[in-house]
């Protein structure tokens, strides 16, 4: 399994940004994904999550009405559109499989997004 985020990077408040997770190695439409944030001195926290289908989805709090999760199986990619962005946002964010047979979850290596003017 291996899922390669992309797409971050220094952003002003009020601006958007679209974060990539390119997924392989593993049945990716039978799975959900979800995106994962850590800021520093901080746990890491669930931001948005997807169903295998698209069909579905789920955000933080914080960030309902500002991102947007979304997915392509032909690609094999899970998107996470992030607009609005706030001093708060800034983390390093990790796109996220738990492979249910195996019980195992995988991250990506994580993508930078530093929100700052």
């Amino acid at each position: 399994v291996q899922l390669v985020e992309s797409g971050g990077g220094l952003v002003q408040p009020g601006g958007s940004l679209r974060l990539s997770c390119a997924a392989s190695g593993f049945a990716f439409s039978f799975y959900d994904m979800s995106w994962y944030r850590q800021a520093p001195g901080k746990e890491r926290e669930s931001v948005a999550a997807i169903n295998r289908a698209g069909s579905s989805t789920n955000y933080a709090d914080s960030v309902k009405g500002r991102f947007t999760i979304s997915r392509d199986n032909v690609k094999k990619m899970v998107y996470l559109q992030m607009n609005s962005l706030k001093p708060e946002d800034t983390a390093v964010y990790y796109c996220n499989v738990r492979i249910t047979s195996t019980g195992v979850t995988y991250w990506g290596q994580g993508t930078q997004v530093t929100v700052s003017s």
